[in-house]
């Protein structure tokens, strides 16, 4: 009863005669209990009618002698024949129930008759008392909060990367698009009114394989321009030199828009069907909130890569007496991940929004204040928006 019965489904499947014995017999939880009671049982009484045929002819009738061999009879059975057995059975299942399943399985099937006789009755009372047992295997579904508890459990049998990923993936259905995307204001983007050599100027020193292309008056973004498609074009155009706006046009390709609020999960499999891997985020009214890659997603699941993007990489950075200076579009999942902090989800996404929803205001510099157990200090604030906040130990 102890077994970790996936541990022996596994072991049954692999061709372990003990386990798949065991497997068949808490197949039948009823039927054993029977034939290990029956035995249990048997063995009891027939010790109490030997106790009291060898007390009375060691020591003669007597009421003291027929109740001091009924102690030492009970204690016996509890040590030796109780308590002892199943103490170490239940410290060692696995070495203990393959091994008695050779034993139990014949006997099982010897007292075959006798038990399920008896069943029948206890079946019977089972109904008088209005109690209605399923004695059949059951399926044990395990919940994805019951699943998280067995990896979290695993220890030492599970190295801490691999629980770490795991984990990371029962919150893909938790964690949307919105956590991970790059917000608006920090996408790097092409403006095609712009001149051909500042475009060019632009593709050349950008660190991103893919660019957002905007164009118009309201900056609409037209398609995601792939930086390798540009150097291909300018290899084949490089001796006409004739690579104009038209000819980047044609390389641009169609956006690929995703509603605001997407679970991972989802997104994930929407990378894999439509063979995309950059995914423009949009609200409700169809405005620009963010862009999302399939390495934010990534990342989010197996870790962060070496290489990052700049908007990205120095947003943390320790101080000598222990403090962190933390970019404010720093989002509030990645502090509480990478600096072990607390700060709360269930509302804005980035530590910048925490504070401007904490005061209700543009904070000034040089302002502190304490959010749940941190206390933090506002360093430095540009254009309505807190760049960089000072989070104390």
């Amino acid at each position: 009863m102890s077994l970790n019965r996936y541990r022996m489904k596994h072991l049954a499947k692999q061709g372990h005669r003990g386990a798949r014995l065991a497997s068949i017999l808490l197949s039948k939880t009823d039927k054993l209990l029977g034939v290990i009671l029956l035995g249990n049982t048997l063995c009891i009484v027939a010790s109490s009618a030997l106790e009291v045929v060898i007390s009375h002819q060691l020591f003669g009738e007597g009421e003291y002698v027929l109740a001091i061999g009924s102690l030492v009879l009970t204690f016996v059975i509890l040590v030796f024949s109780e308590i002892s057995p199943k103490v170490i059975a239940a410290a060692h299942p696995e070495k203990f129930a393959y091994a008695c399943s050779y034993l139990l399985y014949p006997l099982l099937w010897l007292f075959n008759p006798i038990v399920s006789f008896v069943n029948i009755f206890v079946k019977g009372f089972m109904r008088l008392l209005g109690m209605q047992v399923n004695f059949e295997e059951a399926h044990h579904a395990v919940s994805t909060e019951e699943l998280r508890s067995i990896v979290t459990d695993a220890g030492h049998f599970m190295p801490k990367k691999h629980r770490s990923i795991l984990l990371n993936l029962f919150d893909l259905e938790k964690i949307t698009v919105d956590d991970v995307m790059t917000a608006h204001t920090l996408v790097e983007s092409i403006d095609f009114d712009a001149p051909l050599d500042d475009i060019f100027q632009q593709i050349f020193n950008s660190q991103h394989t893919r660019l957002p292309v905007r164009q118009g008056e309201k900056e609409e973004i037209i398609g995601i321009l792939h930086l390798r498609k540009v150097m291909s074009q300018l290899r084949s155009n490089y001796e006409s030199n004739d690579l104009d706006k038209e000819s980047l046009l044609e390389i641009i390709a169609e956006p690929y828009f995703i509603p605001s609020g997407t679970p991972l999960y989802t997104q994930i499999q929407q990378f894999q069907e439509k063979q995309q891997r950059v995914a423009l985020v949009v609200d409700e009214y169809g405005e620009f909130k963010g862009l999302v890659t399939l390495e934010d997603i990534l990342e989010e699941m197996i870790g962060d890569f070496t290489t990052q993007s700049p908007s990205r990489s120095g947003s943390y950075r320790k101080e000598a007496d222990g403090s962190w200076l933390v970019d404010g579009s720093s989002t509030l999942r990645d502090l509480n991940k990478k600096l072990n902090l607390n700060f709360p989800l269930d509302g804005p996404r980035t530590l910048n929004g925490l504070i401007i929803e904490h005061f209700e205001d543009i904070p000034e510099s040089n302002t502190s204040f304490k959010v749940g157990n941190h206390v933090l200090e506002i360093v430095q604030t540009q254009d309505r928006i807190v760049k960089i906040v000072k989070i104390f130990p």
